[in-house]
């Protein structure tokens, strides 16, 4: 069924797909900041702010969240990014109205305890501990550091142990006032729904928010060639390989997707195949395209043992001069366009994943954008566009490498 779109009085807005044929609903309450919004002093506060909400609130406690949505068969989680916030849970139509209330309740009546937030700057401090112990994560972040090193785009999400153990409740609660404001909230709903309740629950639970204006965007990020090796106590070699991307809305964005779709996604893939199957240098081997409101990276990820390392690494850069050099064979392009189109379709067939497609799509562009729409894109894509987004993009020059490598390298 049809998207429906309601704006409240102050900016909150209200995003609806009913899905009779379900038993289920999915609920995100978003906020449309993320750790790009955060002043020097502020880093990974975006972030401490989620995990905060679940911490209790004027009429329910932290156990008492949970069990709200948990002891009714449902699932409750959040996340956070460097554009937005999300607080979503998924649980039986029938409980509609309590997962609403949850959400709801969170964001506008956190204790924000000062006992909790110390107490919670420990946990986050060992996320951030975690991370560093997991090259394989660890090295995604540390990438994005070197490409975008005078960015926010390019700090981390989580923060620093040093800036986590700054905060204090009155640091958070000025966050909170700029951040969580009528403009910036949106709550999105797919599955066996009714409209009109949706709205009336919304209206009496978000309606007081005070307006606000977006954010203006930041400047594009400039990003910055070459290479940065960093020993540890590690078996393999962790790396990325990369260059600037697209943002989601430049003209390129689905140009990208598609040649992301070409080199690394799926067993079918040209690095899968080189890397993997013909050479046997890794065990993961893959791309990604990460993008952005004001820009976007792309980037070849894997491990591989320190002695096959520099054979990987010239493999990699070789796959990339291919794109550039040599146009993508009709018959490849074909193939990778039926496979994203199927993906995406096969992906929308739960709750879940169309609510985050329909807040996603509004966040983004401002609107709903069809199916029909993005498979046009795809199909629109071709050889000659792969070849002038990657020579554009990718060149040698302007590619930075980041490998975390075992200390006796």
């Amino acid at each position: 069924m049809a998207v429906t779109k309601v704006t409240l009085s102050n900016g909150v807005r209200i995003l609806v797909e009913p899905m009779d044929q379900l038993a289920s609903v999915a609920i995100g309450l978003w906020c449309h900041t993320g750790s790009i919004d955060e002043t020097p002093t502020e880093a990974g506060i975006t972030h401490f702010i989620e995990h905060m909400l679940f911490k209790g609130t004027k009429t329910r406690t932290s156990p008492q969240i949970a069990q709200a949505i948990e002891g009714r068969g449902g699932m409750l989680n959040a996340f956070t990014d460097k554009e937005r916030t999300c607080y979503y849970c998924r649980l039986l139509s029938d409980d509609l109205e309590t997962g609403i209330d949850v959400l709801c309740d969170m964001i506008n009546n956190s204790l924000l305890d000062p006992e909790e937030i110390e107490r919670e700057k420990k946990v986050v401090q060992e996320e951030i501990r975690r991370s560093d112990d997991e090259p394989g994560d660890h090295v995604h972040e540390l990438h994005l550091e070197q490409l975008w090193p005078s960015s926010p785009y390019g700090l981390p999400v989580i923060g620093t142990h040093q800036s986590v153990a700054s905060y204090s409740r009155d640091d958070i609660v000025r966050y909170m006032e700029r951040r969580y404001h009528g403009g910036n909230l949106l709550l999105s709903i797919a599955g066996r729904v009714d409209v009109d309740e949706v709205v009336r629950m919304a209206e009496s639970r978000l309606g007081h928010h005070p307006a606000g204006a977006p954010s203006e965007p930041l400047p594009r990020p400039h990003h910055q060639a070459g290479e940065r090796i960093v020993r540890k106590e590690v078996e393999q070699v962790h790396f990325c390989i990369g260059a600037a991307g697209c943002a989601y809305t430049d003209s390129d964005y689905p140009t990208q997707w598609v040649a992301d779709s070409v080199m690394g996604s799926g067993m079918g893939s040209r690095l899968f195949q080189e890397v993997r199957e013909r050479r046997g240098l890794a065990y993961a081997i893959g791309s990604y395209g990460l993008s952005y409101r004001s820009g976007g990276a792309y980037t070849v990820y894997g491990g591989t043992g320190l002695a096959t390392w520099a054979e990987t690494q010239e493999v990699v850069h070789q796959e990339l001069d291919k794109l550039i050099n040599e146009p993508v064979p009709a018959e490849e392009l074909d193939r990778v366009k039926v496979q994203l189109a199927g993906n995406m379709i096969l992906g929308l067939e739960a709750a879940s994943p169309r609510m985050m497609r329909m807040a996603r799509n509004e966040l983004n562009y401002g609107r709903e954008v069809p199916i029909e729409e993005v498979r046009g894109m795809i199909n629109d894509v071709t050889p000659e566009r792969i070849q002038e987004w990657a020579g554009r993009c990718l060149s040698r020059d302007q590619r930075r490498v980041t490998a975390i490598v075992p200390n006796e390298a």
